[in-house]
């Protein structure tokens, strides 16, 4: 398990902390996995949650970088690296493939320095920025990126720490205006529609012991979040992200109902 280090706060758990011992990885502490089993008691599917929205980005970005030809990736709340994050998945279908990683937590910035290093031929880089100035995001990011080149905005479970929706939503409004046509919208955060009393209850027991807070989402929320930025949602929309991205005869059964929803979109 991770070791405390200087000027990390160990006492209150952090979201992306909670998330990677769900993952299944090792770059959390006690307060972390306490609170990540309480909520789990609560809400079994949680891992299974975990699990499947990592599966949902590898399978978005493999679609984006291999059909697509997408050959930049900005992705905002990256959280602790564990595996076939963005630039390794983008860079297994091209390695030319440059990526710039967002997230202002002290944790995954030290971890991300350490761990996120992409293919001699790409680029990998890292801003230490808050979701609260997409701005600045897109400036510093800029650096690296080509913006007038399309890009691939990923907004991977960041935008339900966002309270107010209409906030959340002038946020993503105003990165995607600083992107070209050709451009796509990646998303994905929890909901409450298929276990509506356990996701309410276990988002409670999250918000009253960590950081940042968690908030709830709805499958129209996504479907408004493309309607009103003009953007094409790509086939099948917004659903479970179990169900994002696999062929038609791989859906035999039909993945059981999980409450984390996705989508892609393309900006014309």
């Amino acid at each position: 398990m991770t070791e405390p280090q200087p000027g990390i706060d160990t006492t209150t758990p952090q979201s992306p902390r909670v998330w990677n011992y769900w993952l299944g990885g090792k770059d959390n502490y006690e307060v972390d996995r306490q609170v990540g089993d309480e909520v789990i008691a609560m809400t079994p599917q949680l891992p299974k949650l975990a699990r499947e929205s990592r599966r949902f980005l590898i399978r978005a970005v493999e679609y984006l970088a291999g059909e697509v030809g997408i050959r930049q990736f900005l992705d905002i709340g990256t959280g602790l690296p564990t595996a076939d994050n963005t630039h390794q998945v983008a860079q297994r279908v091209a390695p030319e493939s440059k990526i710039v990683y967002v997230d202002n937590d002290p944790v995954v910035l030290a971890h991300a320095r350490a761990l996120l290093v992409g293919t001699p031929q790409g680029v990998t880089r890292y801003l230490d920025e808050d979701l609260y100035a997409p701005e600045r995001i897109l400036r510093d990011a800029g650096k690296t990126l080509d913006l007038n080149q399309p890009v691939a905005l990923m907004l991977m479970g960041i935008l339900g720490h966002v309270a107010d929706w209409d906030q959340a939503k002038a946020i993503v409004r105003e990165l995607v205006s600083g992107l070209p046509s050709g451009s796509y919208l990646t998303t994905c955060d929890s909901t409450n529609v298929h276990d509506t009393e356990a996701m309410d209850r276990a988002a409670s027991i999250y918000n009253a012991a960590a950081s940042p807070r968690i908030h709830l989402r709805r499958p129209w929320h996504f479907t408004e979040l493309v309607t009103e930025l003009g953007l094409e949602a790509v086939a099948p929309g917004a659903v479970p992200v179990t169900q994002w991205g696999v062929a038609e005869d791989q859906l035999v059964p039909r993945p059981e109902p999980i409450d984390e929803y996705g989508v892609v979109a393309r900006k014309p």
